[in-house]
């Protein structure tokens, strides 16, 4: 009798512990308001996911807290990314969506950062991403081999070293001899899709998820506007059936070993997806709490009837799964190290 005691006790606790915890985490986000710090202008696919996820995921969280959105546009999300790491607390009220990449300036060693990439609190990511380039169908490149040919290379836009859309061409001058013009300081990718349409740039790098979920791509592609040059998944996407991915050109090119690693390194972002992040030093419970809620919210009916009226992709990425990645990609040999300054410039 009292060993059955015992283990009714024993079997009782974890209950006891859950609900305390519950308990706890209702008070402590009952009335608050958490906000979500997006590092692009508002418009952007990484604005337009933040608000969705705002608009559902306050509901699978206890004590229902409101979610906003705050835009801080700048550097390809360096500003904002750097705000939530020295500013926000520790509370699990500041949220962030950083690019994917952002971690290849604390590699280098960039003076601005001021966070480790690896010390942020991984809640989860919409989707994962391959990435594509665009070019003007009137500009003169109508594959990667004209363009690694021309005497005068294109010029693609970017909103700064962080962003896909400056280390994707990067990447291809690396592995594959191509050259490009990069022009730096756009705020986000509409402001960059505008001047492609006045003709200041010629092309623009970023995940086929955006290309395939909003306009002005789907009048560009039913037009001619664009064609697009290269993807880099190892395996030809389904919308994309004629566009060359990395790898083959890698192998028609005999790319060195050397650079199939450094692609290795960079082409990791892709399953970082749109990431929300917390600031460092989040008590456990409210981490767990809010990777939960992102669960159920990716879940959630009202959700995806909404992802799949927009014509979104949903292909969504744990925060246990991230924060491990993130750890690994952090951490690289010297050599990898020095290839990485050379594709960014340092």
């Amino acid at each position: 009798m009292k060993k059955a005691l015992s283990t009714l006790v024993l079997l009782a606790v974890p209950t006891f512990v859950t609900m305390t915890a519950y308990a706890a985490t209702h008070d402590f986000y009952k009335g608050k308001t958490i906000r979500i710090v997006v590092g692009h202008p508002a418009g952007d696919l990484y604005d337009l996911w933040a608000r969705l996820i705002a608009q559902h995921m306050g509901k699978h969280i206890p004590g229902n807290p409101n979610m906003i959105v705050q835009n801080m546009p700048g550097a390809a999300s360096m500003i904002a990314t750097n705000y939530v790491y020295s500013v926000g607390k520790p509370d699990g009220l500041t949220l962030a969506t950083p690019m994917p990449a952002l971690y290849f300036d604390q590699l280098v060693g960039r003076k601005e950062v001021q966070f480790d990439w690896a010390k942020f609190t991984w809640i989860g990511s919409p989707v994962r991403g391959e990435y594509q380039l665009y070019m003007r169908s009137d500009a003169p490149y109508k594959t990667i081999e004209d363009i690694r040919k021309a005497t005068v290379p294109p010029k693609c836009g970017s909103s700064g070293t962080g962003a896909t859309t400056y280390y994707m061409p990067k990447l291809f001058e690396e592995t594959l001899g191509a050259k490009f013009n990069i022009v730096t300081g756009y705020p986000g990718g509409v402001a960059i899709d505008l001047a492609v349409e006045k003709g200041e740039v010629q092309c623009r790098a970023f995940t086929i998820e955006s290309f395939f979920a909003r306009e002005p791509f789907h009048t560009w592609r039913k037009t001619g506007f664009v064609r697009v040059l290269i993807q880099t998944g190892r395996n030809r996407d389904p919308k994309l059936p004629d566009v060359p991915t990395i790898y083959e050109l890698m192998d028609h090119y005999k790319t060195p070993e050397g650079s199939r690693r450094l692609a290795t390194v960079v082409l990791a972002a892709g399953a970082l997806g749109r990431p929300i992040v917390g600031t460092p030093g989040i008590p456990e419970d409210r981490v767990k709490t809010l990777r939960e809620a992102f669960v159920m919210t990716v879940k959630d009916a009202e959700f995806l009837a909404e992802v799949k009226k927009r014509s979104w992709e949903l292909n969504p990425v744990g925060g246990e799964e991230m924060e491990a990645l993130a750890k690994e990609v952090i951490v690289q040999p010297p050599e990898v190290i020095e290839r990485m300054k050379k594709l960014l410039g340092k």
